[in-house]
C-alpha cells in the first residue's frame, strides 16, 4: 500500500502522472522560443505576496502582466489567487500562469499532528491521509504548491525545527517523506526540503554551518530525498546551511550531480527564502549577480524572494557569462512543471478543486 499512489477524485493525482505527450512538448518548445531573456528570468522569480490580507501587491499584478513572475506564495483565498492569475493568462504576452506556494506544514484549515509527532505513530498511511486531506483544503483556496514535507534528518533537539521532520531515523523518515510526498500530491505540488543537510547544523543552532561527510550525506541525510524523489515529488527546496564552506544554494554536486544526474530527478529545484542571496554572507559571492549566476549554474531553477535572477542576470547572460542555455533548462523545468500540474488547460484549479 505504501508504494501505490490513491486517488479520490478521477485526474486530480500527480505523484505519478505521465511523460508529456509529444504535441505537448512541442508546444513548450515553441512557448520558450518566443520568450524574451527578461520574459525567460520571470518564470524563475518567485516573490511572498506583498498586498494587504494575502493579496499581491500592484507592484506584483504588474509584474505578472509584464512576465516577470513565476509564481507567488502567501497569497491567500481563491478569490486573491484567481484575481492575478487572470492577469498572468489574459493580460501578459505569452499567457503563462502563475504557480501558488504556502507553507502547509501540518494540515491547512484541519490541524493535524506535528510532523514529528506524526512520525512518532510509525504509520506511514496516516501520514499520506494528512498530507491528502491538507492538499484537498488548500487547493480549494487557490493554493496549488506547498513547500512540504520537510524531510531533514535531525539528532540534535536544541534544533527547532526538528518538530517539522520525522525526527532522526533515515528509514522512517524516507517512509514519512514519500508517503506525504503521495498525499499532498493528490491535489497539489509537494516541495522536499531542505537538500541537504540543513538538520545537522552545529549546536542545534538555526542556519549554523555543518560539517558533513560524503558518507554520512549519503547514508543518514539523503536517503528520505531519494525518497521522495522516487515517489514523484515535483519540486526541491535548496537549504540555506553551507556544508564544509559550500553552500546549499550553490551546491552543483548536490544538485547537478546527485539530485539530477545519479537520482535522475525531472522537476525543478527552487531555493529557500533569499537563500540565493545569502551566498553573499557566506562569503563565496561578491554580490547579487555573482550569487544568482552560481546559484544558476549550479541547478537552482527559481530563486524565492531574493528578485536577484530576475533583477541581476540579463547582463551576465548577454555578455555569455551564464549560458544562454543553462536559463533555458531552468525555464523548461518551470514550464514543465506547470503542464504536468494541468495550469495550461485550467489555470484556476481552485475552482475545480474538489
Amino acid at each position: 500500500m505504501l508504494h501505490r499512489c490513491f486517488t479520490v477524485f478521477v485526474g486530480l493525482c500527480l505523484c505519478a502522472a505521465p511523460a508529456p505527450a509529444r504535441a505537448n512538448a512541442q508546444n513548450l518548445d515553441s512557448l520558450l522560443g518566443r520568450m524574451t531573456l527578461e520574459e525567460k528570468l520571470g518564470q524563475l522569480n518567485l516573490l511572498t505576496a506583498a498586498g494587504q490580507n494575502g493579496r499581491a501587491s500592484t507592484d506584483q499584478v504588474a509584474m505578472a502582466r509584464a512576465g516577470k513572475l513565476g509564481g507567488l506564495f502567501n497569497v491567500i483565498g481563491a478569490d486573491n489567487t484567481t484575481a492575478v492569475q487572470r492577469v498572468a493568462v489574459t493580460e501578459s504576452r505569452l499567457k503563462i500562469p502563475l504557480f501558488f506556494g504556502l507553507d502547509v506544514i501540518h494540515g491547512y484549515r484541519t490541524i493535524f499532528p506535528i510532523p514529528l509527532g506524526e512520525a512518532a505513530s510509525f504509520d506511514p498511511e496516516a501520514a499520506q491521509a494528512t498530507a491528502r486531506a491538507a492538499g484537498l483544503e488548500a487547493a480549494a483556496a487557490g493554493i496549488n504548491w506547498t513547500f512540504a514535507p520537510m524531510m531533514d534528518i535531525a539528532r540534535d533537539p536544541r534544533w527547532g525545527r526538528i518538530a517539522e521532520g520525522a525526527g532522526e531515523d533515515p528509514y522512517l523518515g524516507s517512509l514519512m517523506a514519500a508517503a506525504r510526498v503521495r498525499g499532498f500530491q493528490e491535489h497539489i505540488f509537494a516541495t522536499a526540503k531542505h537538500f541537504a543537510g540543513y538538520g545537522g547544523a552545529e549546536a542545534g543552532r538555526e542556519y549554523n554551518e555543518t560539517e558533513i561527510s560524503e558518507r554520512t550525506m549519503r547514508e543518514i541525510y539523503l536517503p528520505p530525498f531519494k525518497a521522495a524523489v522516487d515517489a514523484g515529488v515535483a519540486s526541491i527546496m535548496s537549504a540555506f546551511n553551507d556544508n564544509a564552506g559550500v553552500p546549499a544554494s550553490g551546491s552543483a554536486w548536490l544538485t547537478n550531480t546527485v539530485l539530477r544526474g545519479e537520482w535522475r530527478f525531472k522537476g525543478f529545484v527552487v531555493s529557500d527564502w533569499t537563500s540565493i542571496a545569502e551566498l553573499i554572507s557566506h562569503g563565496v559571492a561578491a554580490g547579487p549577480s555573482d550569487a544568482g549566476r552560481r546559484a544558476l549554474t549550479a541547478g537552482v531553477d527559481m530563486d524565492m524572494q531574493s528578485s536577484i535572477y530576475v533583477d541581476s542576470l540579463a547582463p551576465l547572460v548577454r555578455a555569455g557569462r551564464i549560458p544562454m542555455a543553462v536559463v533555458d533548462s531552468a525555464v523548461m523545468r518551470i514550464l514543465r512543471a506547470k503542464q504536468r500540474l494541468g495550469l495550461f488547460k485550467d489555470p484556476y484549479r481552485a475552482r475545480t478543486a474538489p
